[in-house]
């Protein structure tokens, strides 16, 4: 593959660890242990690659609904998933950036993640961007109250907003436009994950769970990518007039 054609944001919704789980007669606790190891798998195949940033939802804010024996086991595997992999990620050369509410969220993983942020915030190999308690409606209002909370603080003119000026009150402001946008799972939709940066992505539906989902697999998908003509809304005439 060109690497000039390859996406530089690769965005992921990791679907199908319970599934996973259960079709193997296993808690769904073990799909989510099976999913970490698949996601470091598919950042070393995006850092191969040269991949620029990868966005990975790993708990929305409506994963809440779930059980509660369910959201204590994705908090506590989750912070103690961050201490274990940061090192490696920082050997790797890639950043890690938290992105999401913090309401809600427990303290000590969001301890972890400012570590993570911390000690990888030098790094530029590849920016992996860990979407916990995140979500894309959510993003967009917390973004409107901080512009409206602005304008009637005289901080910022109505007149002046536009794309730029909201894409500055979003929960990572430097954040790419994504280009490609990965579920696996066998859904197809966007499930409120950034959903303005993914305006004009292009979307790729995988049937396996993510805990199949390896560097391959997302290797086929940047290839699908690749032979995808994007046109961002123009058009070619392909018959002269």
């Amino acid at each position: 593959m060109d690497p000039k054609a390859l996406p530089a944001h690769v965005a992921m919704v990791m679907d199908g660890n319970g599934r996973w789980a259960n079709a193997r007669n296993l808690p769904r606790t073990e799909g989510h242990r099976a999913g970490e190891a698949n996601l470091m798998d598919v950042v070393a195949g995006a850092v191969e690659l040269g991949i620029q940033e990868v966005s990975a939802y790993a708990f929305s804010t409506e994963n809440w609904k779930r059980s509660p024996a369910e959201v204590r086991f994705i908090m506590g595997f989750a912070r103690t998933v961050l201490r274990a992999q940061r090192d490696q990620l920082n050997s790797w050369g890639v950043r890690v950036r938290w992105v999401g509410r913090s309401p809600r969220l427990w303290r000590s993983v969001l301890g972890e993640l400012r570590e993570a942020e911390r000690l990888t915030a030098s790094n530029t190999r590849l920016t992996l961007n860990m979407c916990i308690n995140y979500g894309g409606r959510a993003e967009i209002a917390d973004a409107a109250r901080a512009i409206a909370e602005d304008v009637s603080a005289g901080r910022l003119k109505a007149s002046a907003i536009n794309e730029t000026i909201f894409q500055h009150y979003l929960y990572s402001p430097t954040m790419r436009d994504v280009d490609l946008f990965i579920r696996t799972g066998g859904e197809q939709r966007t499930s409120n994950f950034l959903m303005w940066s993914s305006a004009y992505a292009e979307l790729y539906f995988s049937d396996l769970a993510w805990p199949d989902f390896n560097r391959a697999e997302f290797w086929r998908a940047c290839e699908a990518y690749v032979n995808r003509e994007r046109r961002f809304g123009g058009a070619i005439d392909r018959v002269a007039p």
